[in-house]
């Protein structure tokens, strides 16, 4: 069985249990059997807004990765890292046309459905808008990212989303749907 490189510092993942970001990097850390510091960030109570959480990342969202002096947040940047520094389990897969298709999914997750069902998002429509529009608006917009990711999908699913192979699209995509529906 092949060795699994150690970080020399311990990696520190700051990261909320029920945030799907947090799911992604936690799924990849376990994948390439990294061993990690979870450092819990409780969202509800505001912890994210603490002057020590924001000196790590300024915009207060989870996750943060340090991994000795390198800090970085935002779950796609953690996980491409991830991927280069510890290369085990590769996150994604060595085809090219394979590659951009999980790329071109993680991001219609990371950037088009995701960040939509947020608390500060929802907060906000019912704030601005109303509490009644919250679930409309939800499910107008999202329902827009999924049926784009089930076009991109439809010719590239195997076991998985585009393959046999667990690859970074699962992370985004199943995961969202696992933890929201």
């Amino acid at each position: 069985m092949a060795s699994v490189e150690e970080p020399k510092n311990k990696l520190k993942l700051y990261s909320y249990w029920r945030s799907s970001c947090s799911y992604r990097v936690r799924i990849a850390l376990n994948l390439k059997g990294l061993s990690y510091e979870y450092v819990p960030v409780n969202l509800v109570k505001g912890e994210q807004f603490n002057p020590e959480f924001l000196k790590l990342n300024p915009i207060g969202y989870v996750p943060v990765l340090v991994d000795g002096d390198i800090v970085i947040s935002d779950s796609f940047a953690i996980l491409m890292y991830l991927d280069e520094k510890y290369p085990q389990h590769p996150l994604l897969p060595r085809d090219l046309h394979k590659k951009a298709i999980n790329y071109q999914a993680a991001n219609i997750v990371s950037s088009s459905i995701q960040p939509l069902q947020n608390l500060a998002v929802l907060k906000y429509i019912e704030e601005k808008v109303s509490p009644d529009e919250k679930l409309p608006w939800l499910q107008y917009h999202i329902g827009k990212g999924f049926a784009a990711l089930e076009k991109l999908l439809k010719d590239h699913a195997g076991r998985y989303a585009t393959g046999d192979e667990v690859f970074l699209v699962l992370f985004f995509f199943y995961l969202f749907m696992l933890l929201y529906f």
